[in-house]
Order: structure tokens, then C-alpha cells, then sequence
């Protein structure tokens, strides 16, 4: 399963886990997706959404 926002494109960021002994592991910062129902273009999809696009109205949710 792909981490990206289908509508943003926003994805996975790295970094680095830094320990006490300033020991360094690698890690990663995952997007809060949801996977909603969405009307798109007239027709209703269930997609990957983070939920900064859900807050800001970018996608109008189907119940």
C-alpha cells in the first residue's frame, strides 16, 4: 500500500532517530491518511486522503 495523499501527494518523510549516545537509526514520518468516499467529478470513489485536505475542504465527502 502506497503512503501518498491521492489528492496532495503528500508521502513519507526520513530522518533519523538520534539516541541519548547521539546514536542515529533511520526512521520515518508517515502522513495521516484516511481512506474516505469521495465524489469525484460526479462519481463516488473510496481513496487515500491525508487529513489536511479532509479539514480544508479539498474533497467532498460521501456518507
Amino acid at each position: 500500500m502506497s503512503k501518498i495523499c491521492e489528492i496532495c501527494g503528500k508521502k513519507p518523510i526520513f530522518g533519523n532517530n538520534v539516541s541519548h549516545a547521539n546514536n542515529r537509526t533511520r526512521r520515518r514520518w508517515n502522513p495521516n491518511l484516511q481512506r474516505v468516499k469521495v465524489n469525484l467529478n460526479g462519481t463516488i470513489k473510496r481513496i487515500k486522503v491525508c487529513t489536511d485536505c479532509i479539514k480544508s475542504d479539498k474533497i467532498v465527502k460521501v456518507i
